[in-house]
C-alpha cells in the first residue's frame, strides 16, 4: 500500500532532510512540498493525501493552527526542534511528534 504524504515545513534543510528519508521507504510516495500554510491549503485542495509532516514554526500560520483550520485532518506528524508543542499536537490527535534533526531510524520508529 502507498501512502501519499506532502511535507509542510519553511526550512530548506529540513525539507531536504524528510525528502532523503521518505525517498528510502517504498510505501511513501511523497506529493509535494509546500513551504507555508497557503501553499500547503493549495495542495490539500487538489490532492487525496494520505500523510502530512507538518512543521510547527511557519510564518504566518504555525502548523498547529493550520492543522486546527483544517475540516478534513489528513494522519499529521509534526516536525519540529520545538518540544513545548508537543501535547498541542497530539491533542490534535498527531501521529507522531518528530524533534530536528530528524534521524533516519527516528523516522523508521513511525
Amino acid at each position: 500500500m502507498t501512502i501519499k504524504c506532502i511535507v509542510i515545513d519553511d526550512e530548506p534543510l529540513a525539507i531536504r532532510l524528510l525528502e532523503n528519508h521518505i525517498a528510502k521507504i517504498a510505501e511513501l510516495k511523497l506529493l509535494a512540498i509546500a513551504t507555508n500554510a497557503l501553499e500547503a491549503y493549495r495542495i490539500l485542495q487538489k490532492q487525496d493525501v494520505d500523510l502530512l509532516f507538518l512543521d510547527v514554526q511557519m510564518p504566518d500560520l504555525n502548523g498547529i493552527e493550520f492543522l486546527r483550520s483544517l475540516n478534513k485532518k489528513p494522519p499529521t506528524i509534526f516536525t519540529t526542534a520545538h518540544r513545548e508543542f508537543a501535547v498541542e499536537g497530539f491533542e490534535l490527535e498527531a501521529v507522531d511528534y518528530l524533534l530536528k534533526p530528524i534521524t533516519f531510524e527516528r523516522f523508521l520508529n513511525l
